[in-house]
C-alpha cells in the first residue's frame, strides 16, 4: 500500500500537514503532498489521524 492525497477531494486546509508534518506538506498549489509514500512504523499514528481527521476524505491509502 502507498499514502496518496486525491487532488479532487483536497481543499488545502493543511490538517494532514499539522498532523503528519513529516509525510505531508502543502505544496505550491495549495494542496496537500505526500513527501513520505511509505512511512516509517513511527509515523503510522499521526497518518492514521492525518487520515481521520482530514475535513474532505482527500487522505487515504491505495493498494
Amino acid at each position: 500500500m502507498k499514502l496518496r492525497v486525491d487532488h479532487t477531494k483536497c481543499s488545502g486546509i493543511g490538517m494532514c500537514e499539522m498532523t503528519a508534518p513529516a509525510v505531508f506538506e502543502v505544496g505550491e498549489d495549495g494542496l496537500g503532498v505526500v513527501i513520505d509514500e511509505n512511512p516509517p512504523e513511527s509515523e503510522y499514528a499521526a497518518v492514521e489521524d492525518a487520515i481521520a481527521n482530514c475535513p474532505t476524505g482527500a487522505v487515504s491509502f491505495e493498494d
